[in-house]
């Protein structure tokens, strides 16, 4: 996915989702960053369809405030979880975890495959899901990272001023330091070149 991608219209007001992080969960707490972007019906369907969860046809039509609200109250469980996650063992966060296993006890939506007008095959659902079944699939991924330990143990936090996003390191040699090399990354660089430039100015 890209790292950012806008939502929205002038009349609406657009905003940004991104979908960076290398996880489900983790692009989850990304919509906290800068700004909360789960306020309504529409980011949530966005987001949803954004990181995957659902084909970009489906309706959502039984998504609501209510599903808004859910899906906040398990971003903040989430996030009480993986910014800890080194030191998880032996922790009782019992009740963040109780909310998560009990979401994650649900179903996800199901999949299936139909035709297209010329023949090709694409992913659809066998219904539009509520909130119960989308729940269930993030909760679901983040009991799998959380119980991974070769996953938990690359959960970083960015390194640029003030961010806050967590993300999956992945790279080769696990030397990732920013949640983007276009945006905290290219700010470090600036910043950089920056202090350089006043450096040699003193001289």
């Amino acid at each position: 996915m890209a790292a950012g991608t806008s939502f929205g219209d002038a009349g609406s007001g657009a905003y940004e989702l991104r979908f960076d992080s290398g996880r489900v969960c983790l692009d989850l707490l990304a919509t906290a960053h800068p700004d909360e972007h789960l306020s309504g019906t529409e980011p949530l369907r966005a987001w949803l369809k954004g990181a995957g969860l659902v084909p970009a046809s489906t309706p959502l039509g039984l998504i609501d405030a209510g599903c808004a609200t859910a899906f906040r109250e398990l971003r903040d469980h989430i996030a009480e979880l993986v910014t800890d996650a080194p030191n998880l063992d032996g922790r009782p966060f019992d009740a963040a975890l109780a909310h998560l296993n009990a979401l994650a006890a649900g179903s996800p939506p199901a999949p299936r495959a139909v035709r297209t007008a010329d023949g090709g095959l694409v992913r659809a659902l066998h219904q539009d899901p509520g909130a119960p079944a989308l729940l269930a699939a993030v909760a679901r991924d983040a009991v799998e990272l959380l119980t991974d330990p070769a996953a938990r143990s690359r959960i970083r936090q960015c390194e640029g001023d003030n961010c806050p996003i967590i993300y999956l390191d992945t790279s080769r040699g696990r030397r990732r330091r920013w949640c983007s090399s276009e945006i905290c990354g290219n700010r470090e660089r600036v910043a950089r070149h920056r202090r350089r430039a006043a450096a040699l100015a003193r001289v």
